[in-house]
């Protein structure tokens, strides 16, 4: 991995200062540099918004002409909301431009390099290129697939259970893994859980950083097949939106009691288990703009997620405890590896303390499963 330039290493800290607040737009860094010294720099502001090549061509406002250009993504050439950086970087007179990683939006995709060159912009494409990958996975995989960047996420005793045979779970994590949850919330665009969890330990699902409810809170979507939550469940509080998706094996009248308590429910067919349909729900979230999903649980619905290979990341907290009942639930359930040459590996591991607990990331590869 070749390390980033140390300009292209601000544009990428920008960058991430704007992570979760640009969806379904993506979070990019830039830094003008003129004559050895950084005359501009700025990140994506939320949608409507300028891109970050405007926020630093503004800041650079008259020094811009024969300037060099750092930005973490291809800048974009087209009209959507705002018009196109390609346009504005030309027209201040950027003499060079280096890009982490081309746009893989269809509407993008190498048109922005093109059109830079042939204005006679000197453009170079890599600095930065695998910080860049990473930090814009979700982005990446929401335009090359329509479909949500899925995470699974759990907090589990060194065992591997979430909660007491009695079902009771509060709580497996420390206070420092919570601080750390609703953090990450308020960068997400939404967070799923299954009915069980509704029912079983009644969550909010919303983001509160210090105890306060963010601004930004992701869509709430519960998956509940036969209509088993009640309408006056936590996740139907407060200002945050929230989804129910469900089939037809769930009452109208149930339906009509969910929508009064203000959510909105989605129908769908049934798969062979009887359950909503993972993927068409993944489908649906996609077109809607939900670009980072967070799968809270329970195991059911974990189990559900890694049975059809639709993790894309896994984040474990695992609790220095040890719970050892054998009706104790796992983390996973699911139909999962029969013989152990079938279990899926993690790669890219890290490692790191959350107060007590260790959080352990990851992504799955399912090439080897």
């Amino acid at each position: 991995m070749t390390p980033p330039s140390g300009l292209m290493r601000q544009a990428l800290d920008l960058a991430r200062q704007a992570y979760g607040s640009t969806s379904p737009n993506p979070w990019v860094g830039a830094v003008i540099v003129n004559a050895g010294r950084i005359v501009g720099q700025g990140y994506t502001r939320p949608p409507g918004g300028p891109h970050a090549e405007i926020v630093a061509l503004e800041e650079a406002a008259g020094v811009t002409r024969g300037a060099t250009l750092y930005v973490t993504l291809e800048p974009c050439s087209h009209h959507g909301r705002t018009p196109p950086c390609t346009d504005a970087l030309i027209s201040a007179g950027i003499a060079k431009v280096v890009y982490s990683i081309e746009d893989p939006d269809q509407r993008v995709s190498g048109t922005g390099h093109r059109q830079l060159e042939e204005a006679g912009v000197d453009v170079e494409v890599g600095d930065g290129a695998e910080d860049s990958a990473r930090l814009l996975e979700a982005y990446i995989k929401h335009r090359q697939t329509g479909l949500p960047f899925v995470i699974a996420k759990y907090a589990a005793s060194i065992d591997g259970r979430i909660a007491a045979a009695s079902g009771d779970s509060r709580w497996v994590s420390g206070p420092a893994t919570l601080r750390w949850a609703h953090a990450g919330r308020t960068k997400l665009d939404a967070i799923m859980v299954g009915a069980s969890t509704v029912v079983v330990d009644d969550p909010q699902l919303t983001a509160r950083p210090g105890g306060e409810l963010a601004e930004h809170q992701p869509l709430r979507v519960v998956l509940d097949s036969a209509g088993r939550i009640s309408p006056s469940a936590g996740v139907f509080s407060g200002v945050a939106k929230t989804l129910v998706a469900t089939t037809a094996r769930s009452s109208s009248e149930w339906r009509w009691a969910i929508e009064a308590a203000g959510a909105e429910v989605l129908v769908l067919d049934e798969d062979r288990d009887g359950r909503v349909p993972l993927a068409e729900l993944l489908r649906e979230l996609g077109s809607r703009g939900v670009v980072t999903l967070l799968i809270e649980g329970g195991g059911v619905l974990l189990g559900s997620f890694f049975d059809q290979r639709l993790v894309d990341k896994v984040t474990a907290v695992i609790a220095p405890m040890v719970i050892g009942a054998a009706d104790a639930p796992a983390a996973i359930a699911g139909r999962g590896a029969q013989v152990m040459r079938d279990a899926v590996r993690l790669s890219d591991m890290t490692v790191e303390r959350l107060g007590d607990d260790v959080l352990l990331t990851g992504y799955p590869d399912w090439s080897q499963a």
